[in-house]
């Protein structure tokens, strides 16, 4: 089981009952794809965050923009909460069900619309994940970058405006939707955006709710840029005497515009947990994994570069991947390292913290966070997307003893306080949810949080999207 609900959040259990008319027209329309069944409620109720809540009421499964928008309308009739699901790897809480309602499962709606590989465009159904993108267009020789790790699902990764490794590079999901179709709170379909690369007309559209966290509407397609797979790519691993040399490492290729594709840090207690889930053999010491893409010489080029200067910084046994099956294994290892992580203590969940602050304030930032987690004896293990400022601290504790859970919590609250004081920001990817509402308020201000407040009731009057989600009304 899950820690209990932190206690300022426990004035947002105010469930609104699903009228049984509502369910009823539900279960006449869907039918199977209705389903009030506890397990499937359950497992529509929880996400990989610390929180526990009660399930929804009903879970309906859609297979088209039409079905989501015939749930919505219902919703908006009887005022009941609809909450967006797609594969449920959030982290913060953005789908448990806190005042009730229905949770609209979008799995299903996992076709590829319409690939054009002449545009680099693609659009997509939500419920289709990135690994599933990707193998569908391989052929093309196109690929979709954005990976922040589990195989999540384009939807969710647009509501919450997900990053990852290759950021970095590419940029985050905000920069690479190009346009929406959406189903708003009175159940109108509307479409955002176009397949051209920029458009001054009118209000962005597309921006607003690409990080609203199903809170303003439920996002049924999106068009995305596509990239052209490199010519080359390479991948390296070097181990440093400290999590200080090996960010020191990461400052200095970005301070000088190496324009490397992804540059991963792991601790050393992170490294020992990846070893031990994929029986690798890594020095188990802080560690940057590293890839490069570009053309033959340009890869070799920033390569060597980048070897020079992680030598300055006491980096040594510098090892290559690549091969597809090298890269692919190392990359694996590392995108399992949140499951790698748990098992390093028996039973235990995670409070876990996404900071991201300026390049120049990283090194100081990471290494503090990990002192400060050291000194509390709390068992942790540290990831980041290092090469765009963004990094993790997993803290594990046992759910069944509140200290441990009191101790993370402050720790994450140092963290985040150090990194909007460095002008940074509380979430480079995760989004707020329910674990961030306090701190969206430090980093925003009141004004500001009050001005995402008139838009929310503009668009969503009776507060029926995904409510009690990023801030309180």
């Amino acid at each position: 089981m899950n820690a209990p609900l932190p206690a300022h959040l426990l004035p947002r259990l105010e469930p609104r009952p699903v009228p049984a008319a509502m369910l009823e027209a539900l279960q006449a329309q869907f039918g199977a794809r209705c389903s009030t069944a506890l397990a499937v409620r359950e497992q529509h109720g929880r996400d990989e965050s610390p929180i526990d809540a009660p399930p929804p009421e009903a879970v309906v499964y859609c297979e088209s923009t039409e079905d989501v928008a015939a749930v919505v309308k219902l919703a908006d009739r009887y005022a009941v909460p609809v909450i967006p699901f797609g594969v449920g790897s959030s982290l913060e809480g953005h789908l448990l069900a806190v005042q009730g309602g229905v949770s609209i499962d979008l799995s299903r709606m996992n076709k590829i619309v319409a690939v054009q590989p002449e545009d680099l465009t693609v659009t997509v159904q939500a419920g289709v994940t990135r690994m599933q993108l990707n193998n569908e267009i391989r052929h093309t020789g196109l690929f979709f970058p954005i990976d922040p790790g589990a195989d999540a699902s384009l939807g969710g990764m647009s509501a919450t405006r997900a990053s990852g490794t290759n950021a970095v590079r590419y940029g985050t999901m905000r920069e690479n939707v190009l346009g929406l179709t959406v189903v708003t709170a009175s159940g109108e379909t509307i479409h955002t955006g176009t397949r051209a690369r920029k458009s001054s007309a009118g209000y962005d559209l597309t921006r607003l709710m690409v990080g609203s966290e199903g809170t303003l509407g439920v996002m049924t397609e999106i068009t995305l840029r596509l990239y052209p797979l490199p010519e080359a790519i390479s991948a390296a691993i070097c181990a440093f005497p400290s999590i200080d040399a090996a960010v020191r490492t990461t400052i200095q290729i970005i301070q000088m515009g190496i324009p490397i594709a992804r540059c991963e840090l792991l601790d050393t207690h992170a490294v020992r947990a990846v070893n031990r889930y994929d029986k690798l053999t890594l020095t188990e010491a802080p560690m940057l994994l590293m890839e490069f893409h570009g053309s033959s010489a340009s890869v070799a080029e920033q390569a060597a570069t980048v070897q020079q200067i992680a030598t300055e910084f006491g980096g040594s046994g510098f090892q290559w991947a690549t091969t597809p099956e090298e890269r692919t294994k190392l990359w694996a290892a590392r995108h399992r390292a949140y499951f790698a992580g748990l098992q390093l203590k028996a039973g235990c969940r995670t409070v876990t913290t996404d900071t991201c602050v300026p390049i120049s304030r990283l090194a100081e930032c990471v290494t503090q966070a990990s002192d400060e987690a050291t000194a509390a004896g709390m068992m942790h293990y540290i990831v980041g997307h290092v090469g765009d400022g963004n990094f993790h601290i997993a803290y594990l504790v046992d759910p069944a003893i509140a200290s441990e859970r009191e101790t993370a919590e402050r720790l994450n609250n140092q963290v985040v306080q150090r990194a909007i004081a460095a002008q940074g920001t509380c979430s480079g990817e995760h989004g707020i949810g329910l674990h961030k509402m306090d701190f969206l308020v430090t980093e925003a201000g009141a004004g500001a949080v009050d001005l995402m407040r008139t838009l929310k009731r503009a668009l969503d009057p009776k507060n029926i999207m995904n409510p009690g989600k990023i801030f309180a009304l």
